[in-house]
């Protein structure tokens, strides 16, 4: 490119092609990590609020909260996040708070290569977009002004779209997410018995069964007499039909 001719503006920066930062020596892993707890406890509402309350005294923050049944068997689905460097003290108070921790699983995800790449290619278009501008200042038609603008125009929402990315990682990272489920009813929560037979949960569940006819029957006869305006009238009409017809054909027969 030639500095007195602007029409043979270059729209093809001579720049560093994507390089692959996989082998690239990285000083920290990052880890995005997870918990799953299920917690027997005796007040499932107090539970759930000091669960939230502590999660905020220690900079964390709640980010779903779900209460069923409360007056049966209260279950509820706590999901909140809590700073990663604090989140084995989290668990152990969080054990605390129960009667029985039935089912608790820890797993984390490593997005190193990931995250690296996205700072690679993050850092490759910011180059690219300068270049770009630099190439902006030179052009003096208006056909060479939209092309160039064109080409920043995408390279600015490819950067965004990494920076999003690379905030997400970050944050994720950050702050681990922690899923709780707490109930009163051992049977409410989602884990593996721990032993292959068990009177007491079969009984348990027999029990439930059969309510649970007895309520789906008690709610059928409910239908039935609501709707008793509709077929009851139905039903008196064709009885009285049937009778009427005997009664022609009686005198025949």
């Amino acid at each position: 490119m030639t500095p007195t001719s602007t029409s043979r503006l270059s729209f093809e920066p001579n720049i560093t092609s994507k390089t692959s930062p996989s082998a690239a020596d990285t000083s920290e892993r990052v880890v995005i990590k997870n918990s799953n707890l299920s917690l027997l406890v005796k007040d499932v509402r107090k539970t759930g609020e000091d669960i939230l309350t502590y999660t905020k005294n220690i900079g964390g923050f709640m980010v779903e909260t779900s209460y069923n049944r409360p007056d049966e068997s209260p279950f509820a689905t706590i999901t909140v996040r809590v700073p990663s460097k604090k989140l084995d003290a989290t668990l152990d108070h969080f054990r605390s708070l129960a009667v029985k921790v039935t089912n608790e699983n820890l797993f984390g995800t490593d997005v190193t290569e990931e995250y690296t790449d996205i700072k690679a290619y993050l850092d490759n278009h910011t180059k690219t977009k300068a270049k770009y501008e630099a190439i902006l200042e030179k052009a003096v038609t208006v056909d060479e002004i939209l092309k160039v603008q064109e080409q920043l125009i995408n390279l600015q929402q490819q950067i965004d779209a990494l920076k999003g990315e690379q905030q997400a990682i970050e944050q994720n990272a950050a702050f681990s997410k922690v899923t709780l489920y707490v109930s009163t009813d051992e049977l409410a929560l989602p884990y593996t018995p721990d032993q292959a037979f068990r009177p007491d949960v079969v009984f348990k569940y027999a029990v439930r069964s059969l309510l649970n006819t007895l309520r789906i029957g008690a709610e059928m006869l409910i239908w039935v007499g609501v709707y008793s305006v509709i077929w009851l009238p139905a039903l008196l009409v064709f009885l009285g039909y049937r009778k009427w017809r005997k009664r022609k054909q009686s005198p025949n027969t």
